[in-house]
């Protein structure tokens, strides 16, 4: 479904913590005296030396190579318009963040205060020592056509603009595919494209490369049919002007075999879309609202193949399927341009892509376990890992192949490899956890809905359709919050335990039946079903439904206990455990137990792994898992040691497929070079531990603490495994993102356990 974007939420966004979505971090170690004399003074001349020795060593001592600037001067922003250089500044910041999550190049973003095309040119010429690659963006059109074309033919790097060239590779791809599918020559086709702007002329400039014919594509404008007898042309507009006896949309569609729509909403009605030949291609990309109503088009005709800009429909047309590995494939190869061989690379890279078979973790991450090439699936996924190692090397090749690549890849196997360790494929777990929740919302109970954080995350996950939240508590407090708070949640069931004495004493007999020979009797099961959890966790087991989340405002152990009481621990678990997700820019790993067994035996540290080991999986990641100590391999004897070799002794003969060693420091787990060196027999020597299972829930607990505040980590759960029901605790004090995040995994959990598996399976 559509997001729904509100305007506290984004200017909420926006301020929180540091203004603005980018820093500047540096790369080199600064914590000594020596660190700063070599960074700066006097360290530094020896790069500039070398440098100034032979100019292309920039590349080897400074950022440049990987760091690309998005210009623009406001005067065509989004659907805002001409908005001028500062407002300009918050969607040149989210250009740079797609870059780097996408591609893991860095970005500095520079608006422009000039309107004038040569002055305009003069000072982004003038920024070529500075940048590996410049990206233009939302510069009006017919400027931008000649600021692109000088700029092209004065600079020495890689220039795009991406408003121009973006939606024509991702469309060009979609288009190829879908004249497979409907098995039309595309050089026979008659095509109607509606817009005259920078996007339309550079998208149909692109489709005269891939083999439409000029004379059988007809371009609209709000005037109606560009023809040559018009006087109010510009240059990029007339060159694209018809001499046929076409006036109007309506006249021009008439048999025609493709629309592409780059203009406004809703102006493709369904007697047009009827009036085209038989299986037309209708690439509707005005957004938010596109030429014609998907549901609409789809309804006129059941021959239609259909694309839009919008992520809830098939086909979504998404640059960020194109500039983040186009660029990333011309700074590798040191590319002094981005040539016509460089976007048919691309576009043929991704419309080929799509047509193979679709990985496991794309399919999960969409809800659809049958995504195939065809009708509502031309071209990949923004989410497919794939992407990278597709386009970037198609891109790089091509570069090479034309002669303007300075430094030629010529491992290609390695190549491949630094792709995926540049961004790691991880950065997208939760993307993708996020992504199958929506695919299939659950039924979410709160059991703290009084509170504004548990309120303000269930306003986004009713706006992005992960979750249909249900909320504990008053009932007059929870409305006079979401009323304060100008909040619509008119989608949630909000419920009143201490008023809802029926079911409050429904569920009372329930607990006496499960609990009278565990000391509760029926009064207090009523006095126990006052409090929330207890509630919610009845709901959960009785079907009504489907996940609990709770521990915002209470410790750990009093949260989960009623949850133990009701629901229990999956079949053949003999205990829960907690496990929590890390991520930094150097990777995702899995911290366990860190929330519930203090002081495990080896028996049940053994369990915990293999819980673990389920649980890493449920995030599609294989585990590679560090059994941690302060010894390595019996280095050290001790009761931690022994305990956690005696554990490793159990794992291997219960589970000998699975990947874990120890007892070993966690330093050296990460340190594959060490271990290849000192403990070549461990198992993780090759690649390296990516989960770290502690020996007590100290160290687990102050690790990732620690970890999270110093280190900078992220940090997503904690994931509670082992409960036959989903059931899963926040932390306490949780930010509202995070409370997102662990509804996500608590709803894909529930999609689980309703297909007969659990979160550790």
């Amino acid at each position: 479904m559509a997001i729904d974007i509100r305007r506290e939420d984004a200017l909420n966004y926006h301020t929180q913590g540091q203004p603005g979505k980018i820093e500047v971090v540096p790369t080199k170690m600064l914590s000594s005296q020596l660190d700063l004399a070599l960074a700066y003074s006097p360290g530094v001349a020896e790069p500039c030396k070398e440098i100034e020795r032979d100019k292309e060593n920039v590349y080897k001592y400074t950022a440049k190579g990987n760091l690309v600037a998005v210009i623009s001067n406001g005067t065509a922003v989004l659907g805002l318009g001409n908005i001028g250089p500062e407002a300009s500044k918050p969607v040149m910041e989210g250009k740079g963040v797609l870059f780097k999550k996408f591609a893991g190049i860095d970005v500095f973003d520079i608006e422009i205060d000039c309107t004038d095309p040569t002055e305009f040119i003069k000072i982004v010429k003038s920024l070529e020592p500075t940048f590996g690659g410049i990206n233009l963006e939302d510069i009006k059109a017919p400027e931008c056509f000649e600021i692109e074309t000088k700029l092209r033919e004065q600079m020495n790097i890689p220039v795009m603009h991406d408003d121009q060239h973006g939606t024509a590779i991702i469309s060009g791809a979609a288009l190829l595919n879908a004249l497979l599918v409907v098995k039309k020559d595309i050089s026979q086709v008659r095509m109607v494209v509606n817009g005259g702007g920078a996007s339309a002329i550079s998208c149909t400039r692109l489709y005269l490369y891939l083999g439409v014919k000029k004379e059988n594509i007809i371009m609209c404008d709000s005037k109606g049919v560009i023809r040559a007898d018009r006087t109010d042309l510009d240059a990029t507009k007339a060159e694209f002007a018809t001499n046929q006896d076409f006036h109007k949309l309506d006249d021009a569609i008439r048999n025609a075999d493709i629309f592409i729509g780059l203009s406004k909403g809703n102006v493709l009605t369904p007697e047009m879309l009827l009036s085209m030949a038989a299986n037309p291609i209708v690439f509707a990309l005005a957004n938010p609202t596109p030429e014609i109503d998907y549901h609409l088009a789809m309804q006129t005709r059941n021959d239609i193949i259909m694309a839009t800009g919008r992520s809830d429909f098939p086909n979504q047309v998404n640059n960020v399927l194109g500039f983040p590995y186009i660029f990333r494939g011309a700074l590798d190869v040191r590319a002094t341009e981005i040539n016509e061989a460089m976007k048919l690379a691309a576009v043929h890279a991704i419309a080929d892509l799509a047509k193979e078979p679709i990985p496991d973790i794309v399919s999960k991450a969409y809800g659809d376990e049958k995504i195939v090439f065809g009708i509502k699936y031309l071209i990949p996924k923004p989410l497919d890992p794939r992407l990278i190692t597709s386009i970037s090397p198609a891109v790089a090749k091509a570069a090479m192949d034309s002669g303007i690549a300075k430094n030629p890849i010529t491992d290609w196997e390695q190549y491949h490899e630094q792709l995926q360790k540049r961004i790691g494929i991880d950065q997208k777990l939760m993307s993708r956890i996020i992504n199958r929740a929506k695919q299939d919302p659950k039924r979410v109970v709160f059991a703290e809905a009084d509170h504004l954080k548990i309120l303000k995350a269930a306003q986004t996950l009713l706006d992005e359709g992960i979750a249909h939240p249900i909320l504990l508590g008053n009932v007059e407090k929870i409305n006079k919050l979401i009323a304060e708070n100008n909040l619509d949640l008119k989608g949630c069931t909000i419920i009143s335990p201490t008023d809802d004495k029926e079911k409050r004493n429904a569920y009372a007999d329930l607990l006496y039946k499960k609990r009278q020979r565990k000391g509760v009797t029926l009064v207090e099961g009523r006095k126990l079903m006052k409090d929330r959890n207890y509630f919610g966790a009845m709901m959960v087991e009785m079907g009504e439904a489907d996940a609990l989340i709770s521990g915002l405002t209470k410790d750990y152990a009093e949260t989960i206990r009623p949850a133990l009481q009701i629901i229990g621990v999956e079949k053949g678990v003999k205990r829960v455990a907690g496990m929590y997700i890390m991520i930094n820019k150097t990777g995702t790993f899995f911290f366990a137990d860190t929330t519930v067994n203090v002081n495990p035996t080896a028996e049940e540290l053994a369990d915990i792994t293999t819980l673990t080991a389920r649980g890493v999986r449920f995030f599609d990641v294989e585990p590679r898992i560090a059994m941690l100590s302060y010894s390595n391999f019996g280095s050290v004897k001790g009761e931690v040691p022994n305990k956690v070799a005696e554990a490793v002794k159990i794992i291997h003969q219960k589970h000998p497929d699975l990947v874990v060693d120890g007892d070993i420091q966690a330093n050296i787990a990460l340190d594959t070079k060490l271990q290849q060196e000192v403990y070549p027999f461990s198992q993780l020597a090759a690649e390296g531990a990516n989960t770290f299972v502690f020996p007590e829930l100290t160290s687990g607990n102050i690790a990732y603490k620690l970890l999270q505040e110093i280190g900078g980590a992220e940090a997503i759960g904690p994931v509670l495994m082992g409960m036959a029901k989903p059931v899963h605790v926040l932390q306490l004090g949780s930010s509202v993102r995070e409370i997102v995040n662990m509804v996500a995994i608590a709803v894909v959990d529930a999609q689980n356990y309703a297909k007969g598996l659990a979160v550790a399976q």
